[in-house]
């Protein structure tokens, strides 16, 4: 698991940062990301807006905390649901079938953390430790073959991310999460007709489902 790159805060300070975000996350879960304010958030953590900005200067702040905080979650709710599953093809087309899926059936979620993808160092490697994990395993099992990882990780993470913004714009067909998937798997080296089948593979279910639940 990727550590923050935040500074250790006091205890206080960090329980306080804490209630905030969860806070945040049931206001977001519940009103939807653009229709909540700072005012609410702060009423749903029991504190005054002033101790809101003592710990984000801004809506878009708390957003960045969140949106790194749901990704956490969401990665460790994939890994734990594959955590059976030995084959590193199969991982990686389910992580990319989640992620699709996330924007496919959870637009606003996923559209906030492509707003902080942008900004977000810590976002990006939360999600692409689980990424290299699998990647890494599909080479020395010989499933995947690729000059780098480096240019394998911007395929994959690349792919990915174009498919989200894709199904975000609602402009995609229902198959697209196992498309995706087949082309990710087609561009670390397997055949095509094993790769089509294994993104159609069912997918194991996920403890606590895709987002968070206000």
């Amino acid at each position: 698991m990727t550590k923050s790159s935040r500074q250790a805060l006091p205890p206080k300070r960090e329980r306080t940062r804490r209630q905030l975000i969860d806070a945040a996350i049931r206001v977001f879960a519940g009103k939807g990301v653009a229709n909540s304010s700072i005012q609410e958030i702060a009423v749903a953590a029991g504190v005054a807006n002033g101790t809101f900005y003592n710990h984000f200067p801004t809506k878009e702040a708390v957003m960045e905390a969140v949106a790194v905080q749901t990704a956490r979650t969401l990665s460790e709710r994939i890994d734990e649901s594959y955590r059976h599953i030995t084959d590193a093809a199969e991982r990686m087309a389910i992580g990319n079938r989640r992620y699709v899926g996330l924007a496919l059936d959870h637009p606003e979620w996923a559209r906030m953390m492509m707003d902080v993808v942008l900004v977000s160092p810590e976002l990006i490697e939360v999600t692409a430790s689980y990424v290299r994990e699998d990647l890494q395993l599909g080479i020395r099992q010989g499933r995947f073959r690729v000059p780098s990882q480096l240019a394998a990780m911007n395929a994959i993470i690349g792919t990915c991310t174009g498919a989200m913004r894709t199904a975000i714009a609602g402009t995609v067909p229902k198959n697209h999460a196992q498309a995706t998937a087949t082309v990710v798997l087609r561009a670390l080296g397997i055949d095509f007709d094993e790769a089509a089948e294994i993104a159609r593979r069912p997918l194991p279910p996920i403890p606590g489902g895709l987002v968070p639940r206000d």
